[in-house]
């Protein structure tokens, strides 16, 4: 016989690469992982998982049970939700994944603050630097993304607008000049953030007559991490690409100045997908519309 905490644990094997990711999955120690693994291949009479080189890797027995587990998981997760909805209570697991930046500063607190309204909800957030790709990931209920979307078969909230502005500190202007034109760019130091895997190098512009200019620059200057760049920029190093969110409060307070502020970029706005199946729990529908409503309060939204 199976239990429902068999089926969780073969589910986080399937998707390890290792018993020691497995162990972390589960908050275990590898020994502990694979003395349970052994005690469920013992009492099913049945090899699951085989051990080698190149890591974890399931028998056609183990992919049988770990998908079709899979399916059950899911149902019960439903069916749990659907009773929490008829006594009115917000509950269970809420997984939301985010870009770092952003998460850290704009999605984490109001998590918290939502977790201790609904105390039977048990918050969990990913920060990685390309969201989009951890959507093939199961286990997910709230994806935020900053920026424009392909189309995608799934559902989407707007939770706030952004606008992206290029912008530079004071003390580069003194040094080099600003640009006139878009096509100034290409004699001037610019740096780039590759949080995912987008062509950060293509710079689009819209003039105030509606005229588009396309540049492609040559980074003097780039990282993985917003806050390493917007650190760069104060410090004078060149232009940069940024987000409202992240430098409304230095342009307000004159720590950086917005270059070319005739010329738009494509929006960058505040995005939630819903995973298809969680989408009908009430955990979901409610921390959305908590987070848009705490997002609305934000200082880059009124500057």
């Amino acid at each position: 016989m199976l239990a429902i905490t068999d089926l969780r644990f073969l589910y986080a094997i399937s998707k390890a690469r290792s018993l020691a990711a497995a162990a972390r999955a589960l908050d275990v120690t590898p020994p502990a992982v694979s003395q349970r693994l052994a005690q469920i291949e013992n009492r099913l009479g049945l090899r699951l998982v085989e051990r080698g080189v190149g890591g974890l890797h399931l028998t056609a027995e183990g992919e049988l049970l770990a998908s079709r587990g899979a399916v059950i998981l899911s149902d019960l997760d439903e069916l749990t939700d659907v009773l929490a909805e008829r006594r009115s209570v917000v509950s269970g697991p809420l997984r939301v994944i985010a870009p770092f930046g952003f998460g850290r500063v704009h999605v984490a607190p109001p998590m918290a603050s939502f977790a201790l309204q609904h105390p039977e909800v048990t918050p969990s957030l990913i920060l990685t630097d390309d969201p989009r790709g951890t959507m093939r990931i199961d286990g997910w209920d709230v994806l935020i993304h900053v920026g424009r979307l392909p189309d995608l078969d799934i559902l989407q909230r707007k939770l706030a607008t952004n606008r992206r502005l290029l912008c530079a500190a004071p003390d580069y202007g003194d040094r080099h000049g600003f640009p006139e034109r878009p096509s100034d760019l290409r004699n001037h130091r610019c740096g780039v953030v590759r949080e995912d895997q987008a062509d950060v190098t293509l710079w689009s512009l819209t003039g105030p007559s509606g005229e588009k200019e396309t540049i492609r620059i040559h980074p003097a200057f780039a990282s993985n991490d917003g806050e390493v760049i917007r650190a760069w920029v104060l410090a004078g190093m060149g232009i940069v690409e940024r987000s409202e969110w992240s430098v409304a409060a230095d342009l307000r307070e004159g720590r950086l100045i917005s270059v070319l502020d005739q010329w738009g970029l494509p929006d960058a706005d505040v995005i939630a997908l819903l995973n298809p199946r969680s989408v009908r729990a009430a955990r979901t529908e409610s921390f959305v519309h908590h987070l848009a409503e705490t997002l609305a309060t934000r200082s880059w939204l009124r500057a």
